[in-house]
């Protein structure tokens, strides 16, 4: 990274940031730490974890040296930092809900998942995630008591090619109608999430729940940080998936539904065009696929799952 440019009077910046004038003599003492603390790295015997720590401490300094923050400023983000640890458990991780409300987790998906011949795009991981979703057959119901509108959500898993992929790994988890995930009532519970297999023609099918938006937790020093800037908790409607087969790069992504009126305001800035999907609701009494019984409304979706090649 280039040294530290020096901005000149003090001036408006391209949002609204106010550039101070830093003499010269200034900005060499300042570029002099920089130039220290890179070169306390030279010994490092990993080139990976040095090449990630010098280009940290450049940005890092980068930001200290053009925002320039009070010294109490400072230690308020270190205060908000704390904070998010104090309240991160077993369950709730809120430097994960920090990760994607700054989108920097969406942009690591980004980086690390490039496009490829059509493979479907993958988006954030999220929060609540875990590994012990218990296992359905094909076309059973992933709910498990969650409360919510039934959906019929059916596609394919292929490779790029078109080729079918049978025995895919496909999990999927998903918030109730109240907008609260399994785990938030009760860590040891297990309701709208599941795993299943892919069938030899690459189809799969299951009954969930319709997607609803629902906010982060915004109880912590996210939700206050979000509301100090007069931006919204608010997630768009989805419906997560994550995809592996061993000729596969795994995919993590989900599907949105068509209409939704958060949409691009999704607040982890993970909606993509070609993620969002339409989610036909169904009047009461319409016969459903497996011929299940439902009083009342339910909804249908269809998503054709392609993966990238393993090693992409």
């Amino acid at each position: 990274m280039a040294a530290y440019v020096n901005p000149g009077p003090a001036r408006p910046g391209a949002h609204g940031t106010i550039h101070r004038e830093v003499s010269p003599e200034q900005q060499a003492v300042e570029q002099r730490l920089v130039d220290s603390v890179v070169s306390s790295f030279d010994a490092c015997e990993d080139p990976r974890l040095k090449e990630l720590m010098v280009c940290l401490v450049k940005h890092l300094h980068s930001f200290i040296r053009e925002a320039r923050p009070t010294e109490d400023e400072w230690g308020a983000a270190i205060d908000f930092l704390t904070r998010a640890g104090h309240i991160t458990d077993d369950v709730r991780q809120e430097f994960i809900l920090l990760s994607d409300t700054l989108g920097a987790s969406m942009q690591t998906i980004n980086v690390n998942n490039q496009a490829y011949k059509g493979a479907t795009e993958a988006t954030v991981f999220g929060p609540f995630f875990v590994e012990d979703s218990p296992g359905i057959e094909l076309g059973e119901d992933m709910a498990f008591g969650a409360p919510g509108e039934p959906c019929w959500v059916e596609g394919t898993v292929t490779d790029t090619d078109g080729n079918p992929l049978a025995g895919a790994r496909i999990e999927v988890w998903e918030a109730d109608e109240d907008g609260l995930y399994d785990v938030q009532y009760d860590a040891g519970k297990r309701a709208g999430r599941a795993h299943l297999f892919s069938a030899a023609d690459g189809g799969y099918r299951f009954w969930g729940l319709t997607p609803t938006p629902y906010p982060i937790p915004d109880d912590g020093p996210v939700g206050k940080m979000l509301d100090a800037v007069g931006r919204s908790p608010l997630r768009a409607a989805h419906l997560h998936f994550m995809v592996s087969h061993q000729a596969a790069r795994t995919l993590v992504t989900h599907i949105f539904p068509e209409g939704d009126p958060i949409g691009r305001e999704d607040t982890v800035f993970g909606v993509k065009d070609s993620l969002i999907k339409r989610f036909e609701r169904q009047p009461g009494g319409t016969p459903t696929p497996d011929g299940r019984a439902i009083d009342g409304t339910w909804s249908r979706v269809r998503f054709d799952i392609v993966l990238a090649p393993a090693g992409i």
